[in-house]
């Protein structure tokens, strides 16, 4: 670690002293430290351009394709599954949900469908892109929870009606969900003393928001990636770490405080 780096976690320690509420935004980054491969990037999951079938994975994991052919959908949906199913959190999903149970507000609106957040304790979890884990059917709105896709025959069906059944994720091309957005929109509009960034690359607009609005308000904005990204130039600190190691050292810095 150099030392810009030891100064920055410092610096960030005692900003939180002055502290009583933060945002966390988090993406698939914070869940490479558990083994987790990132979607796309240096050992991304889909990294080539086709599929074995020579379709493209964004069109892969479409609604269309999913009603249309959704063995070929589920194909690849239990192969991310899988990947989580090996894994699970680690040192800086456990740290942020310390933090939630020490300071007076504490959200995380995170990108991941893995549910790591939830396991490892965080309660306010804007998961804008929904959960692996919770099934429901197209049809009848049939709904259930699955720990382990290796467990139910795929492609999934509904014991009611027979309709395909989904996870409750965006898939390509998608609205957001309602009620996520809705939360997110009431907790920006209270504002936040401190934002964090972690381990997303901040491509989409919705993610870019919150740090754009906190520059606006002149709130402290921090961001957690070993690379460069669209909002590396609008934040107040950038610690090119990994997410354990960043939080981890942050949260022992500022203990200690």
């Amino acid at each position: 670690m150099t030392l810009d780096c030891e100064a920055h976690i410092k610096d960030i320690a005692q900003r939180l002293t002055q502290c009583r509420s933060i945002l966390f935004i988090t993406g698939a980054g914070i869940s490479a430290d558990s083994g987790l491969p990132t979607y796309r990037g240096l050992g991304g999951l889909y990294n080539d351009t086709t599929t074995e079938e020579g379709i493209p994975i964004e069109t892969v994991l479409a609604g269309e394709m999913l009603t249309k052919q959704p063995e070929v959908t589920w194909k690849y949906l239990s192969q991310i599954e899988k990947q989580c199913r090996s894994a699970t959190f680690n040192r800086a999903h456990a740290v942020i949900a310390a933090m939630e149970r020490h300071f007076d507000r504490v959200w995380v609106l995170t990108q991941n469908i893995d549910g790591f957040h939830q396991v490892a304790g965080s309660r306010n979890v804007i998961d804008i892109h929904g959960d692996m884990h919770k099934l429901v059917c197209q049809k009848c709105y049939w709904r259930d929870e699955v720990a382990d896709y290796s467990l139910i025959a795929l492609p999934p069906r509904c014991p009611a009606c027979k309709g395909i059944v989904r996870p409750e994720v965006v898939f390509f091309g998608e609205m957001l969900p309602e009620r996520q957005c809705q939360i997110l929109t009431k907790e920006l509009d209270k504002g936040f003393d401190i934002y964090f960034s972690v381990g997303t690359t901040s491509v989409f607009p919705y993610i870019q928001q919150p740090i754009v609005d906190a520059q606006l308000h002149s709130r402290p904005t921090i961001e957690i990636n070993p690379h460069n990204t669209v909002i590396t130039h609008m934040v107040d600190i950038k610690l090119s770490l990994g997410a354990a190691e960043a939080l981890d050292k942050i949260w022992h810095a500022y203990q200690t405080l």
